[in-house]
């Protein structure tokens, strides 16, 4: 799983108001080189909920990012890099993510998060 879609995972279990961001508590990642798009990074800040993608960086050992998105960031190569590493080239393999809410895990399996809930959470 990368942060790409860490960012867009939220709980939805029956009850929860507040499931996002989930908690990376990871077992294994990956590192895997990719190839760098400027163009595509500019596009996806804005879609970005950035603290939580922050935090999420850490928390899988991505690199240190800045708590905001600096001015210059369409032009900074340093920080595009640095924000292209942690989005798109450490995969988290095992691991849990873990509702802020409620606890409840849900399992990451080959990179794949589950996030089915069981019969009486919908």
């Amino acid at each position: 799983m990368r942060l790409l879609a860490h960012n867009m995972l939220a709980c939805n279990a029956k009850g929860v108001v507040n499931g996002f961001p989930l908690k990376i508590v990871v077992k294994e990642t990956r590192e895997t080189e990719t190839e760098f798009n400027a163009e595509f990074l500019v596009h996806m800040l804005p879609k970005m909920e950035w603290a939580a993608f922050v935090n999420a960086a850490r928390e899988i050992g991505a690199g240190e990012l800045p708590g905001e998105i600096p001015d210059d960031a369409a032009t900074n190569e340093e920080f595009l890099q640095a924000f292209h590493h942690a989005l798109l080239e450490v995969h988290v393999e095992e691991g849990t993510l873990v509702c802020p809410e409620s606890g409840r895990k849900f399992p990451i399996n080959k990179g794949i998060p589950n996030m089915l809930l069981n019969e009486d959470e919908v």
